[in-house]
């Protein structure tokens, strides 16, 4: 069995549900400390403007603070003020409803932690890519240990036979623990064909909504590297 373990993200790129579709359980890692300005609580769209971030705040309080203790801070309408510059930005997209309205309902309904917001994101995302991969919290499995191993004995309990991670992990990972254990160590090569985006140039490193709201029904489509669009 394919595992692959990664923090939360706030409405994430289009390879973060790439790396979801290829495992065979998908391990989010939000037992560990939380960081101010990453991708936990905002991601990137594209405006008329260019490139602007889309931001959740939360109430950080200390440095210690894990990720799935970081409550969203609703002290102000900061779900409305996004769904704005979202519609403003997006509102000529091929495909903006029903994705919108949907989005919509998803970012007002109130959350207790990020986490809780970006799981019910996640799994609105993965639905409309055609995605079934299992959803599980590292907080079930008690990790204990850093990186490598407690990376180790999350999938040890899971019974995985490969574990599959991002490539900038290779800075850190100890490739010998995994020969020791059995577990098939293997990197994610993300490499995908460029779909029309409003705006351009084209970029990639951009919110899946973005995606959505081009491509449509077609968007689990871009998943796939090589493949092209069928024109009339």
């Amino acid at each position: 069995m394919k595992v692959g373990i990664i923090q939360s993200n706030f409405l994430p790129w289009r390879g973060y549900f790439d790396f979801i579709r290829e495992v065979d359980l998908f391990i989010i890692h939000d037992d560990l400390q939380y960081t101010k300005g990453d991708w936990r609580n905002r991601n990137k769209i594209k405006t008329p403007q260019g490139l602007a971030w889309i931001t959740v705040p939360v109430n950080y309080k200390i440095t210690s603070q894990l990720i799935e203790e970081t409550t969203v801070d609703y002290s102000t309408p900061w779900a409305h003020k996004m769904l704005n510059r979202i519609e403003s930005s997006y509102r000529r997209a091929p495909y903006f409803d029903p994705y919108f309205g949907e989005l919509r309902e998803l970012l007002t309904t109130p959350a207790g932690t990020i986490s809780d917001l970006n799981l019910r994101l996640i799994h609105w995302v993965c639905g409309h890519l055609h995605i079934n991969t299992p959803i599980r919290f590292s907080r079930e499995f008690n990790p204990q240990g850093k990186k490598t191993e407690r990376l180790l004995g999350i999938l040890k309990q899971v019974n995985a036979t490969s574990y599959l991670s991002g490539p900038a992990a290779r800075s850190y990972l100890i490739p010998e623990m995994f020969n020791e254990t059995g577990i098939k160590l293997e990197y994610k090569k993300y490499n995908y064909a460029d779909y029309e985006q409003l705006y351009p140039p084209f970029d990639p490193n951009v919110s899946v909504i973005d995606l959505l709201f081009m491509a449509g029904e077609q968007a689990h489509l871009y998943l796939d590297a090589y493949f092209e669009e069928t024109k009339p």
